[in-house]
């Protein structure tokens, strides 16, 4: 970088253009200068390249040897500059991309609609689906992933975050839970009962546990299982209670072993985030992936009622 430093890269045009018109007053013209100017600039570079580039000549202007080395170097170097300085494109049919993301279990809700859309508009594009571990943050700080999906309450500063969906809460009990007839659960009947915890975090189901943290309470974990899926098989023939987000019974077909009831009304409906370091806010393929996120999220179904 030695020569570049004391180069004024703004006498590129101006050089191309006297190099090619070889007249000062077409090569103005052209870079859309005044004579003056153009005149002005042609000094500059005389001086910075010690040449005197244009010489007068009876049938006009010709290009000194080393004029004509810096035309030919010009022709191959600009049309690399300006593909440098261009405004960026991104065309998902043609496009490579490889995308990290990372989310707890209940991104099935919504993942494979998202997987479906990324390979039908992007083809040649790549997904990486990682596990939910408690150091996730830290893996989107450093650019080990590029999008997490998480349910939190409490704010990330250092991150962007987007709110993709509410969602809210059922109790999944046994049908010979001696609670199972009830219309409702009262949280104080809550609270006495034992219940299966989702680990997402740290073995705890935060978005629960937090909410009831608040109030001064907690509840009893008699099974803890790190899967919203393994935590539903584990109700029928118990006396635990599972408390799960509507939309993960979406798909569950029928079980005449559970009953459904809605939770105790103090345990807030669930906010399931999208979050990615700032430095991608205008990456065009990461913005490209979360308007499709956005777009498939946004058609979700409501939950059933219960």
């Amino acid at each position: 970088m030695t020569h570049i430093e004391r180069v004024d890269l703004n006498l590129l045009a101006p050089l191309a253009a006297l190099l090619e018109e070889r007249h000062v007053s077409r090569a103005a013209e052209v870079a859309g200068m005044s004579q003056p100017a153009m005149s002005r600039a042609l000094q500059r570079l005389r001086d910075t390249l010690g040449d005197e580039l244009l010489v007068r000549t009876p049938g006009g202007y010709r290009l000194t040897p080393r004029a004509e080395r810096l035309q030919r170097q010009l022709r191959a170097v600009l049309p690399r500059l300006e593909s440098l300085f261009a405004p960026e494109g991104f065309d998902p049919a043609e496009a490579a991309e490889t995308f990290r993301v990372a989310g707890t279990d209940f991104t099935q809700v919504f993942a494979p609609a998202v997987f479906q859309r990324v390979f039908r508009e992007s083809p040649r594009s790549t997904l990486h689906f990682r596990t939910w571990h408690d150091a996730i943050y830290e893996d989107l700080d450093r650019g080990v992933v590029d999008l997490v999906f998480f349910a939190r309450s409490t704010p990330l500063p250092a991150l962007r975050t987007e709110l993709l969906l509410e969602d809210r809460f059922v109790c999944v009990l046994s049908a010979d839970h001696p609670l199972a007839e009830r219309p409702a659960i009262a949280l104080e009947e809550y609270l006495g009962a034992t219940h299966v915890i989702v680990g997402t975090i740290g073995e705890r189901q935060t978005a629960i546990e937090q909410r009831l943290e608040d109030l001064g309470e907690h509840r009893r974990a008699g099974l803890t299982v790190p899967y919203h899926s393994l935590a539903l098989r584990s109700v029928p023939g118990t006396r635990l209670i599972l408390t799960l987000p509507a939309r993960l019974l979406a798909e569950q077909r029928p079980d005449p072993g559970i009953r459904i009831l809605p939770a105790p009304e103090e345990i807030r409906p669930l906010g399931y985030l999208m979050a990615w370091h700032p430095r991608l806010d205008g990456d065009l393929g990461q913005r490209w992936l979360r308007n499709a996120i956005r777009a498939v999220t946004s058609e979700l179904p409501e939950p059933t009622q219960h």
